[in-house]
């Protein structure tokens, strides 16, 4: 019985499992059926079209696809405490408070210089303050000279006096406790320098690490106290002191300074020009408050000096002391005006700053990231608004004829929109496709681009900046690329351009300009808008970093540290969340709160004419190793290599014997030298002389090109004049910082006498009427002209 059940289960298993497996071929062979196919891939592309065209839809029109862009456009808000416009024009009335005049009538027999003591050569505070007054040119030389004289305390004191006149109008000590423990002789010597030349002392007391101070300061009736925290700070707006600064409001937080040195005294010497609040009980922190939606009460507070003007009545000399570091923004301009009060207005500067805003790459941009309709009258509407707070301003544009009508249909409206408006702006062309020229050596080919975009100029009638140019990416500008240089003089007829590269990118307060080859180059600047830089949620470390950076941060400080300002900002940053009219409106209502510097903009050929007057020292270039900077390299045609350059220099002196050594070095097959000049006596003389202004590409077309990667080969130049050139040393330092110098020194005497008998070979007019005695004896003020030149030799 049981047998055969089990049997007859397993046959109906049996039948089940093959029709199961029947009724599975049967699914298998209906998906291979011919029309199911047909059908389904009908299907797919159906589905696929609808998705094209809605797509498509939504990217041509362009309305609805930035609708759909979550934006988060700021609102200009910069609170004052006083009103920076009256009706229509620009205001400059500073009412009761004007800017301090700290020039006296006395001629006071001053250097505007600066002597800067700091504790450490790489202590923190020191190394802010010389690079403060390092970005506002109280230097005399661009790189190797400053005009500070920076000295570790403790050592000796430099000299202070020249001739019956003061080197220095201001002295300044990182740590003014240094001051007070100098040595009873540097200090007596110090002070007598400052009574009998009339020069103040500047200090700051700012506490670092656990350093806590005592209670009073020896030899002075000032007492101190330190706190680990402030609630705000204001001006005295009664101050002197007070020129570029201006008493905005009250400002809160004050920045990454964490402990506060304050003062107090009776006497009638000392007089405010900064307050803090301080706290008067321990402050409650937010999470022990009662209840989250409750703040923790605003607690009670008083008012303490923060920075402290001694007007010298008490010892004759006048001193102005910090009691914090330049963390806190305010005190940027604090030195300044302090420097300037202390030093009587030597070192003081103009009020004026010059501000061109350049928006470069018009037309430029994918789809999503250029102008649409609101955009560009935004953008109009911005201008005019900052007109009523800076005389004359436009924006100046920089397009890319090529690139016209190649975004959607709404983004192309938003360009013929901004044709419309043309004549409201400034116009400067890029290239034509914003190739990089340092990629063409061909002038001719150049000349092409620079044409069309040229014909697309005139054809739009643009109102053009016809004298300025600026290279996409700055390419060609600096590292010069001549072909470049030719080009926008032919086509153009440019005389002024711009770049971020000269002489380096980074630091900031170094960027110089130089004139080459009839063209002026002005230093350009950025104020954290690039081309990506488009949402104010999305900006680079936190829209907190653009706020500080307006207010009292890096975009603030670089308005008040440069007389004449070329900002960079891009077409992308007037589009969506529009960061570029926001940036610019919200620092010049900061600065014009803050400050009573003066805002004007000018064309660029008069700024660059300005430059160049207020810094005649940098018309004359520079030139650096492209190869000791990345970003050189990147601009850099990819058919020059610094191999040209050479690895050691003979400088000489003349007469010495060094003809004879480059003849001897020539010989050898692993060295080679530069083939003779045909204008300097077969000498180059790059360094030292007027070749100079002709760039390193003519200087490298005198080497021959690399050597094959299996062969070692030395280049060198032999210019004996190079050994007493002045400026000699910072050119070659720029340009070969690993070059050897050879020089050949023998008894001045014996090179002297040969030098003088080979100006009579030459038929030298001096040399020939004088004897050698007769030279070397003469008399260098009364000596007739051609008589002390050959004696100088």
């Amino acid at each position: 019985m049981s047998t055969s059940t089990s049997r007859g289960s397993l046959i109906s298993d049996d039948v089940n499992g093959r029709r199961r497996v029947a009724k599975g071929h049967h699914i298998f062979h209906s998906f291979l059926n011919p029309i199911f196919v047909f059908r389904l891939l009908l299907a797919f592309l159906l589905l696929s079209l609808v998705s094209i065209l809605a797509l498509g839809y939504y990217v041509s029109t362009g309305r609805h696809y930035y609708a759909t862009i979550p934006l988060s456009r700021p609102v200009v808000n910069v609170p004052c405490a006083w009103p920076q416009t009256r009706g229509q024009g620009p205001m400059w009335d500073y009412g009761k408070y004007l800017p301090a005049v700290h020039e006296g009538k006395a001629q006071l027999r001053l250097d505007p210089r600066a002597l800067l003591f700091v504790t450490t050569t790489h202590s923190s505070l020191g190394k802010s303050l010389a690079e403060w007054l390092v970005a506002n040119r109280i230097r005399l030389d661009r790189f190797t000279c400053p005009q500070y004289k920076l000295e570790v305390a403790g050592k000796s004191l430099p000299v202070l006096t020249n001739e019956g006149k003061g080197k220095f109008g201001v002295i300044i000590f990182e740590n003014f406790y240094q001051y007070l423990h100098m040595d009873s002789w540097h200090r007596g010597i110090l002070d007598k320098y400052c009574r009998e030349y009339q020069v103040g002392v500047l200090g700051f007391l700012a506490p670092q690490g656990e350093n806590v101070f005592s209670s009073s300061l020896p030899g002075f009736p000032l007492s101190v106290e330190l706190y680990s925290h402030v609630l705000r700070a204001e001006l005295n707006p009664e101050s002197r002191v007070l020129r570029i600064t201006r008493p905005g409001d009250v400002v809160s937080p004050l920045g990454t300074v964490q402990k506060w040195v304050t003062f107090r005294s009776n006497h009638s010497t000392y007089k405010p020009v900064e307050w803090v609040h301080v706290p008067l009980e321990p402050l409650i922190p937010f999470d022990q408050a009662k209840s989250i939606s409750d703040p923790p009460p605003v607690p009670r507070s008083e008012q303490k000096i923060s920075v402290l003007l001694d007007e010298g009545q008490y010892d004759g000399i006048p001193r102005i002391l910090f009691g914090a570091g330049l963390g806190f923004w305010l005190h940027h301009l604090l030195l300044l005006d302090g420097m300037s009060y202390l030093s009587h207005g030597r070192l003081s500067d103009s009020l004026t700053r010059y501000l061109l805003v350049d928006i470069d790459d018009i037309f430029v941009g994918k789809s999503g990231f250029r102008l649409i309709p609101p955009d560009v009258l935004e953008l109009v509407e911005a201008q005019r608004r900052l007109q009523s707070l800076v005389p004359g301003f436009r924006f100046n544009l920089g397009f890319s004829g090529g690139f016209h009508h190649r975004g959607t249909p709404y983004e192309d409206e938003a360009e013929d929109l901004l044709l419309y408006y043309k004549d409201e702006f400034w116009w400067f062309p890029h290239m034509w496709t914003h190739m990089q020229p340092h990629s063409v050596d061909n002038i001719t080919a150049l000349e092409a681009h620079m044409v069309f975009n040229k014909q697309f100029a005139v054809e739009q009638g643009l109102p053009m900046n016809g004298s300025y140019a600026i290279a996409p990416h700055h390419s060609g500008v600096y590292p010069v690329h001549e072909p470049l240089y030719e080009a926008w003089k032919s086509v153009w007829g440019v005389e002024v351009t711009a770049t971020e590269e000269y002489p380096h990118l980074r630091p900031p307060r170094l960027r110089r300009g130089f004139i080459h080859n009839g063209i002026k180059v002005l230093p350009r600047q950025t104020c954290g808008l690039y081309t990506h830089t488009n949402l104010y949620e999305e900006f680079p470390g936190g829209k907190e970093k653009l706020e500080e950076s307006i207010r009292g941060g890096e975009l603030f400080l670089t308005l008040v540290s440069n007389r004449v300002n070329v900002f960079m900002t891009h077409m992308s940053n007037y589009a969506l969340d529009r960061l570029g009219s926001y940036v610019f409106e919200s620092a010049v209502q900061f600065l014009r709160c803050w400050t009573n510097l003066r805002l004007e903009t000018r064309p660029p050929l008069q700024l660059a004419d300005i430059y160049f007057d207020l810094y005649p020292e940098e018309q004359d270039p520079i030139w650096g190793n492209p190869c000791q900077d990345k970003r050189h390299l990147e601009i850099w045609s990819k058919n020059k290599s610094c191999e040209r350059l050479p690895n050691f220099l003979i400088i000489g002196p003349q007469k010495t014997g060094t003809t004879a050594l480059y003849s001897f070095l020539s010989i050898h097959p692993a060295i080679s030298s530069n083939r003779d000049s045909p204008e300097t006596f077969e000498e180059l003389q790059f360094f030292s002389g007027k070749n100079y202004q002709k760039g390193i590409d003519w200087y490298m077309s005198f080497f021959p090109p690399p050597a094959n990667d299996n062969e070692t080969r030395y280049l060198f130049e032999k210019s004996a004049n190079y050994f007493d050139g002045t400026l000699v040393p910072q050119r070659v330092h720029a340009l070969l910082p690993s070059a050897h110098l050879i020089t050949i020194l023998i008894p001045p005497s014996k090179r002297a006498y040969s030098w003088y008998h080979h100006q009579r070979v030459h038929n030298d007019k001096a040399a020939l009427e004088f004897s050698f005695h007769e030279v070397i004896t003469a008399n260098p003020r009364h000596a007739p002209r051609a008589l002390r030149e050959l004696h100088n030799r």
